[in-house]
């Protein structure tokens, strides 16, 4: 029912896209438990996709500012899977041969599942536990580098690397209250409907 509710959102979000002409973000990353700024890649890899948009809101010659949504899954083998949402502010200092600075911070909603099989004891014995997951809350700073294939065009693809380092609160209550987490991103930014 999940996948369900996921492809039916990715349908009509899609379909807005084309109507407004936004453009559509769209990437692969490796997730990682780690402490922020300690490593670029992280192995072993626990791969994710995120697919996005951005909204205009400020720019000029050097600076664009400008909001952005975001859906997303992760794999990290033996310890969970995730779905995500995420809105961010993005911030780009842009040069004129076509390379951005890129910055963002963010807050989202992270689920998390199991990737193993629970158990809870129940009169005497060990029994299956059904996982409805976790709910999180993914508070974000992102730092990379992108590059625009024609600089003077403002509806121009972008392709990117961003450096992403956010936290999943509460992770374990009492115990571990907040969990960091890298991820490196490489994607591409485009307006398949213009």
């Amino acid at each position: 029912m999940r996948n369900v509710i996921v492809l039916v959102l990715l349908v009509y979000s899609t379909g807005l896209l084309a109507q407004t002409k936004l453009p559509i973000k769209f990437s692969l990353f490796n997730e990682s438990t780690s402490i922020p700024f300690t490593g670029l890649i992280n192995t072993p890899i626990h791969p994710g996709i995120q697919v996005g948009t951005e909204f205009e809101w400020k720019e000029t010659n050097k600076i664009r500012l400008y909001p952005s949504v975001n859906v997303g899954y992760m794999f990290h083998n033996n310890l969970f899977q995730g779905i995500y949402a995420n809105l961010e502010l993005g911030f780009d200092y842009k040069f004129d041969f076509g390379l951005n600075i890129k910055s963002s911070l963010g807050i989202g909603y992270l689920h998390t599942f199991t990737t193993q099989q629970e158990f809870r004891f129940e009169n005497g014995a060990y029994v299956a536990k059904a996982d409805r997951g976790n709910a999180r809350i993914m508070p974000s700073f992102s730092l990379g580098m992108g590059y625009r294939l024609k600089p003077s065009d403002s509806q121009s693809t972008e392709i990117f690397v961003m450096y992403q380092s956010w936290l999943e609160f509460p992770y374990s209550p009492g115990f571990i209250p907040l969990m960091s987490h890298n991820s490196f991103h490489i994607g591409s930014k485009f307006y398949p409907f213009k």
